[in-house]
């Protein structure tokens, strides 16, 4: 049993912790960072050590492209609207901002690869509650090449079948970046 004096040391442990979870973001994960994807070992890993949560299904409230780029990889397009575009199902997850600095770092934000940028998403438990979130997109200067190169068709889910034959990164060819990768895929027929 505690005593009087635990009482303010209690409260404040509780406010800390009250006010970690306002500093956290929600991500929306469409791709390989789910559950039963290749990346989503780091998504445990942030969840062990207190730096994410899964919050829950979702989907985006706009109908935005999904397309397979290189060896399978996905990326969410930051064209909303586009005919052949879908509302894109995946997670939510709330993340400290540690936990979204790696986040950014498997994303290759600094590098170019992906953009995190502000999304709408609706819950699927909860009534269909529509929260405000952020998702990794392809980065805008590639963003509509990948459009085209996918035929202007997207998924609207990036499923195990949709993944068949995804290539993890220390897989891949080593003697290129993969921006260099993004660009041969672009170039190339499909």
């Amino acid at each position: 049993m505690g005593t009087a004096s635990d009482a303010p040391a209690a409260a404040a442990a509780e406010e800390e912790e009250e006010e970690e979870l306002q500093q956290r973001t929600l991500v929306f994960t469409y791709g390989t960072l789910k559950r039963g994807f290749s990346n989503h070992p780091l998504l445990q890993d942030l969840a062990q050590r207190g730096d994410a949560s899964f919050v829950g299904a979702a989907v985006t409230a706009s109908r935005l492209p999904l397309v397979c780029g290189p060896y399978r990889v996905p990326f969410l397009l930051n064209l909303p609207g586009e005919e052949g575009a879908d509302r894109v199902a995946g997670e939510v997850y709330a993340v400290t901002p540690r936990g979204l600095a790696r986040l950014d770092e498997l994303e290759g934000v600094s590098r170019a690869h992906y953009e995190r940028l502000p999304i709408a998403v609706y819950l699927a438990e909860g009534g269909c509650a529509r929260v405000d979130a952020v998702a990794y997109y392809a980065h805008r200067d590639y963003a509509a090449e990948l459009w085209r190169r996918s035929g202007e068709k997207g998924y609207p889910e990036y499923s195990h079948a949709v993944a068949d034959g995804y290539i993890r990164r220390k897989d891949r060819p080593q003697g290129q970046t993969f921006l260099e990768q993004i660009r041969i895929f672009v170039s190339s027929r499909s």
